[in-house]
């Protein structure tokens, strides 16, 4: 996994450990920059620091295109793969957006549902392609 790919992997869990203890994702980043175990990647910090940042903008994007799904009918972890995602595919253009739906596909392929691939794909393509007509 590229150093990148382990930052998304590490920003989802940040993510996902905030949504379950019902913090904010910065105060879990906050620990795990202070214990350093292991060291918490520059781009983790972008990831997770974008979110928050964008947290209720990229939730309504999601609500508004997950047909036939809100928010809090999907598992944990598709709701936060589709937060890391959205934010690098609308805010970060050091990215190529093909590689940021499949490097997040990836992880929900690893992680959750078998139709969950399927899903995170099809809504992050989506994104990719209405991209230029969202007001961010």
């Amino acid at each position: 996994m590229s150093a990148r790919g382990k930052a998304r992997r590490r920003a989802l869990d940040v993510l996902f450990e905030a949504e379950a203890r019902q913090v904010s994702p910065l105060d879990v980043l906050a620990e795990r920059v202070e214990r350093a175990d292991p060291p918490v990647n520059e781009y983790t910090s972008f990831l997770v620091e974008g979110v928050v940042r964008h947290l209720d903008r990229i939730d309504e994007l999601i609500s508004t295109y997950a047909e036939g799904w809100t928010l809090e009918r999907m598992p944990a972890v598709d709701r936060n793969v589709l937060r890391g995602g959205t934010y690098e595919m609308l805010w970060s253009e050091e990215v190529p957006e093909g590689v940021v739906i499949s490097e997040w596909v990836h992880l929900v392929a690893e992680l959750s549902t078998d139709e969950s691939p399927q899903f995170v794909n099809g809504l992050l393509a989506r994104f990719k392609q209405l991209k230029p007509s969202l007001s961010l």
